[in-house]
């Protein structure tokens, strides 16, 4: 990997979504944060809850859960475009 390229990986905002298959509120979210690739670079990891019992256990009836890379909720249930918009512009941690 290039030295540019070590910086961009550097530097995405991650987001974790805590969702599940079947959860169409999880498919929305999902959905909304792909429209904004094309805006901002995020690293984007996604978690099914029902493979994690961790997971499961912290979020179990709050799915669609989408947090900041340290762990933060930034919604649930339905994406907060502003908050993650301001995430995503540095505003916020």
């Amino acid at each position: 990997m290039t030295a540019c390229g070590q910086h961009q990986l550097a530097n995405l905002m991650p987001l974790v979504l805590y969702s599940r298959n079947y959860c169409h509120l999880c498919l929305d979210m999902l959905t909304a944060l792909e429209a904004l690739r094309g805006e901002f670079v995020f690293s984007l990891t996604v978690v099914d809850v029902d493979a994690d019992p961790e997971a499961e256990e912290k979020f179990d009836e709050l799915v669609p859960v989408l947090t900041n890379g340290n762990g933060i909720e930034l919604c649930h249930y339905h994406f907060d475009e502003p908050k993650v918009r301001a995430y995503l512009q540095g505003q916020t941690q």
